[in-house]
């Protein structure tokens, strides 16, 4: 054998190890796409549900055709029409009376005529008004009926009407068309205006006493994140006219002074007279507002997928997740909102719904001192957002998309409004370690499911999370981002807040959040017991010279609407709870427990004059007698006319008797906010989230995440690396697998 020829062979070898090492190298890396295991299904009717369902598009443009043909007076369409038009605000779903949907859902009944709840503002009339008209029956409407008086006490005055993108519009088209030329030589040397380098935010409400219409809008630059660009200038501007050539300014303000009209303004600038303190031109990203990151990306942040697909189903607006069902459903005013919610079969809700988010303002500057936002005013389902897969939601979550009609004739669609996904949570739900007697290992991995909605109301991002763990747990949570709210730095501006730049003052402000929980524990008539503790002394029975302190428990039932009505920073039992007729094995009445996490501010004064108009903050718990007739906690008509409030929850609470009775419990959550440099560039969701638990309180005999298919229990005397005993010794095959992502899309800036 010659040299060529053994090289030629040693070549070879050396090529066959090396393909022999990486075969053995990469065996078992080689993954296939994760298969999806189909769910157990329960036999039971899907579409019950859909009486709780979102309006579909078809339905909104039916009520909007009905309206046109049969109301008897011109509708103008809302994205252009003026204060003294007729128009079609919003139209929603007419929640049928909760008898009736029982009645269908577990008597066997007739199911609910499906019916929309339109609401018109009536510009163009004698006496200008808003009214709401239910009507149906859908899909093909032949009726509507006036509601207003029936829900109200009287009709609706039309200064109350929360304010429609097209009347901001006219208004900023008043500021730029009437007011600032009005001060050319302060606009162009001072706030070097081009007439588009300018944003407006709006206060609210709109004066001193019901009528007034009389808004401040301060000026910040239009830069990406200009809510903390302020530049010192606020105009006070008289809209209550439905004749807009009326409008007027009634003052002016800036750096600290105040003057007549921008003429005065002119005039004493002109003149030297004014202290100009001129804020520095930001970029167009806004610099130190940005929101672009400052570091490369670098390793991938942590995924989560589901090996064997997702463990919940979502038909229709249906969501089935293990123990758990649940309707879900997205209010235009009030956002996300849930019904008919139960554990193992058996409803422990009726429904589960924000109600409102309040947020007062403190400023030396006259728009933010004046600020109370009621939120559902300008819309916390309307202005749900877009979500961003793998940020907003984890990637692999169910997207869904959520219709709505507001502020148009057409319905509008949100991409991605919705995400529900299954969440490891990366900690037990319970465990043991043993090494006492016997010797063992008993856990539950801690994994629950999340409805999630985010709400972008001007500055503030809300995340809504409504939680269903596995022991029967509910959770409702929200989590505060966005960016906060500034005021120009003037004067003594740090009293109300720090200095967040240069000319910014982050100002401080509460923010407020109020849910309806509906609780059916057993059935619908339930009873408000107190459970809590205090200390005793006792004499040690074996030993009569010496005492011994033990706590003991306390019991109490609350009978009455004053008795469960807790005010806002006043001691509360620790256990607080919802009572069946019925008991559990061990002779306790069957209950699910509230437990509030909060930490809010304080309430405005009740002396206020505007107070009633958000006096369900006034308490961080109260239970009331379940009325039709007091569906929710306030009003979107209260933001615009709070001295005269259209619902005023304090009357809700008339000591009426609550022992087996249907009720619903008010909830309370927030937090205070002084704002400081870390909320640049915007505020981070740690440690700005609140929330509250309903908890199995002796509902069940024993904890029914026993029950659970997650758990992991295993000895010493055992093979814990057999599958058959753990599971978790499984993963290796069962979970190596590649999930299949999708590819990344987002409509967010579509049909803006």
């Amino acid at each position: 054998m010659n040299v060529k020829t053994l090289l030629i062979l040693l070549g070879l070898a050396l090529a066959t190890i090396f393909a022999l090492v990486c075969v053995l190298l990469t065996r078992g890396r080689v993954s296939s796409s994760c298969q999806h295991l189909p769910l157990e299904q329960e036999d039971t009717e899907d579409d019950q549900s859909l009486v709780f369902a979102d309006l579909t598009p078809e339905e909104m443009a039916q009520v909007v055709r009905y309206l046109q043909a049969n109301l008897g007076v011109q509708l103008v369409d809302a994205s252009r029409a003026k204060p003294s038009d007729n128009c079609i605000a919003s139209v929603d779903l007419q929640v049928p009376a909760k008898a009736e949907v029982l009645r269908f859902l577990d008597g066997g009944g007739a199911r609910p005529p499906r019916e929309a709840l339109a609401v018109l503002y009536l510009g163009n009339q004698p006496d200008p008004n808003v009214t709401e008209y239910v009507v149906g029956p859908l899909p093909l409407p032949v009726y509507h009926r006036d509601v207003t008086v029936h829900k109200y006490g009287g009709k609706v005055p039309y200064h109350r009407r929360p304010t429609l993108a097209a009347e901001y519009k006219e208004v900023g088209g008043f500021l730029k068309s009437q007011v600032f030329p009005s001060a050319p030589a302060f606009m162009r040397q001072v706030m070097e205006y081009d007439g588009a380098s300018l944003a407006v935010l709006t206060a609210a409400p709109r004066g001193f006493q019901s009528g007034d219409r009389i808004t401040w809008f301060a000026l910040f630059q239009n830069v990406s994140g200009f809510f903390v660009h302020p530049v010192g200038l606020e105009v006070l501007v008289d809209h209550s006219s439905l004749d807009t050539s009326q409008w007027a300014v009634s003052r002016v303000f800036y750096n600290g002074q105040y003057y007549r009209d921008m003429v005065q303004l002119e005039t004493a600038y002109v003149q030297g007279r004014i202290s100009v303190e001129k804020v520095r031109k930001a970029p167009r990203d806004g610099d130190f507002s940005s929101m672009k990151p400052r570091a490369p990306s670098a390793a991938l942040f942590p995924l989560q997928y589901e090996p064997q697909g997702p463990r919940y189903s979502i038909r229709n607006n249906l969501v089935r997740f293990q123990a758990w069902s649940f309707a879900f459903g997205m209010s235009v005013s009030r956002g996300l909102r849930l019904f008919d919610i139960r554990h193992q079969g058996e409803r422990v809700a009726y429904e589960i719904s924000v109600q409102e988010a309040l947020s007062v303002y403190g400023s030396n500057c006259p728009g933010g001192m004046s600020t109370r936002y009621m939120d559902g005013s300008f819309g916390l389902g309307h202005y749900t957002s877009p979500l961003v897969r793998g940020v907003d939601c984890p990637y692999l979550a169910t997207y869904l998309d959520v219709h709505y009609l507001a502020h148009s004739h057409v319905s509008r669609i949100t991409k991605n409004a919705l995400c529900i996904f299954e969440q490891n949570l990366g900690s037990p739900l319970r465990r043991h370690y043993s090494n006492l007697q016997s010797l063992y290992y008993g856990g539950l991995v801690n994994s629950a499911l999340v409805v999630r909605s985010i709400a972008t109301v001007g500055n503030y991002d809300y995340v809504w999370d409504f939680i269903f763990y596995q022991n029967g747990a509910m959770e409702g949570k929200v989590q505060a981002t966005g960016y906060p709210s500034s005021s120009f730095l003037h004067g003594d501006g740090l009293r109300y807040g720090n200095r967040l730049w240069e000319h910014t003052l982050g100002t401080i402000h509460t923010h407020f959040i109020n849910y309806k929980v509906d609780l059916d524990v057993g059935g619908v008539k339930n009873s408000l017991m107190a459970h809590d503790m205090v200390f005793e002394m006792t004499q040690a029975p074996w030993s009569p010279e010496h005492q011994i302190e033990r706590p003991r428990l306390t019991k109490k039932v609350l009978d009455t609407e004053d008795q469960a009505a807790f005010r806002l920073h006043s001691e509360m039992p620790r256990y607080i709870y919802f009572a069946a007729n019925g008991k559990n094995k061990w002779g306790h009445q069957r209950g699910y427990r509230i437990q509030i996490s909060s930490f809010a501010g304080d309430h405005i004064p009740e002396a206020s004059s505007m107070e009633r108009a958000i006096s369900w903050a006034r308490y961080q718990l109260a239970v009331t007698r379940r009325k039709e007739e007091e569906p929710t906690s306030t009003s979107i008509y209260n933001q615009n006319d709070p001295w005269t409030p259209t619902v005023a929850f304090a009357d809700f609470i008339n000591n009426e008797t609550i022992t087996n009775e249907d009720l619903v419990a008010w909830i309370t959550t927030g937090f205070l906010h002084i704002p400081h440099s870390e909320d640049i560039p915007n505020t981070v969701t740690v440690g700005n989230a609140v929330s509250f638990l309903l908890r199995p309180y002796n509902y069940y005999d024993l904890d029914p995440s026993i029950y659970s298919h997650d758990g992991v229990f295993f000895t010493n005397e055992q093979d814990f690396t057999a599958c058959e005993i753990n599971p978790l010794a499984c993963l290796p095959k069962t979970a190596s697998c590649l999930p299949n992502f999708p590819p990344f899309t987002y409509d967010g800036f579509q049909n803006m």
